[in-house]
């Protein structure tokens, strides 16, 4: 670029840098009002520096193969005229590339979660309990850039499925009590016959999580902290929903972590056991103990194509219904997003679980 425009083009790029960790401390350091002001613009460029880098990535092996084809005459030498003119045609392709699949991720991200159904067939479930119905929320993040609108179209949504459970399988809140309360107070709307049950997700941990535990009380959300309790008894003797702390707890709180021995203690074996996790990772430990069914979301899906295969060297599985031995696992694609609100691959989703007894 000529001057002026190339000083006023690095002084942006060092500005919006700038603003991405703001963004990240925006929503635990600021009040509500402040918060979600400094949080969009370095959310935003940071989900665009994200498709950039991929695109580049992409553009670089195409300079590789062209280095490699001259390198052995398959491809014929060009001179310095050439080299450049390609190089700008590459540059305005990248970015013309990034600005358009930025903008369509924005839309997906931006979108009203779908509703998804499955059936889910769960070994041990009694007979007088088939059609029982669960809606799983989760990875909402409310605070800085999803407020208090999108938990009630969500609350709305959920209520309106008629679910006879709801559970919340971490990562609710995205920020300190103080600035994200109000955000929240939608969720005591929140309607079901058996109640309405939690895990702890990483950003509970983030966000100060023995602040917020009165407050999700007073919600009337049940956190379940390592342990279980009995649902729909009266009903064959009913089933078990267990719930694990978040495995980023065990560096945050001194009694922080996943422990599924304690979770399971005076399990009953006869009835059915579904696991609350936020993260997939549990699935092996409760493939071992016996559970039958696991809930799971923090990977978001991925969230933004191609990050996708990154999640995988973390977590077994980024979404989708799959069976470890005897048990199974649904890892939702989360009801919101995180940071930046793109979604590229996958679309958020409030999942309604039909429960039937397994007859294999």
């Amino acid at each position: 670029m000529p001057p002026p425009y190339r000083t006023w083009a690095t002084v942006a790029c060092v500005a919006l840098a700038c603003s991405v960790p703001v963004s990240l401390m925006a929503p635990r350091l600021m009040p509500r009002p402040w918060a979600a002001l400094a949080a969009w613009p370095g959310y935003v460029w940071l989900g665009l520096m994200l498709l950039l880098f991929a695109a580049l990535v992409a553009t670089d092996v195409f300079r590789l193969v062209l280095v490699l084809g001259r390198a052995v005459s398959v491809i014929p030498q060009v001179g310095p005229a050439p080299r450049l003119l390609l190089a700008r045609v590459v540059a305005v392709t990248v970015v013309a590339v990034t600005a358009v699949v930025g903008t369509y991720s924005t839309f997906q991200g931006l979108r009203d979660p779908a509703v998804k159904e499955l059936r889910i067939a769960l070994p041990g479930l009694p007979p007088a309990l088939a059609g029982t119905t669960i809606v799983q929320l989760t990875d909402l993040h409310i605070g800085a850039t999803k407020r208090r609108s999108f938990a009630n179209d969500v609350v709305r949504r959920t209520n309106a499925l008629a679910p006879d459970l709801i559970v919340i399988t971490g990562d609710l809140i995205e920020g300190r009590f103080g600035s994200g309360r109000e955000d929240t107070l939608a969720l005591a709307d929140l309607r079901a016959r058996l109640g309405v049950f939690m895990v702890t997700g990483n950003h509970e941990y983030y966000s100060g999580l023995r602040e917020w535990l009165p407050e999700l009380r007073r919600l009337g959300i049940r956190l379940l902290r390592n342990e279980h309790v009995v649902i729909d008894a009266e009903k064959g003797g009913g089933w078990e929903l267990a719930g694990i702390e978040d495995w980023n707890g065990r560096s945050i709180e001194p009694d922080g972590g996943p422990d599924l021995a304690r979770a399971l203690a005076g399990h009953d074996p006869a009835r059915p056991v579904i696991l609350l996790s936020h993260q997939p990772r549990a699935i092996y430990k409760a493939a071992q103990a016996g559970v039958g069914l696991v809930l799971s979301g923090h990977n978001h899906g991925g969230q933004i194509w191609p990050f996708t295969y990154l999640v995988r060297l973390q977590q077994p599985f980024v979404e989708g219904l799959y069976r470890v031995g005897g048990t199974q696992i649904y890892v939702s694609p989360g009801t919101g997003y995180w940071g930046p609100p793109m979604r590229l691959g996958t679309r958020a989703e409030i999942t309604k679980i039909t429960l039937v007894p397994d007859q294999s």
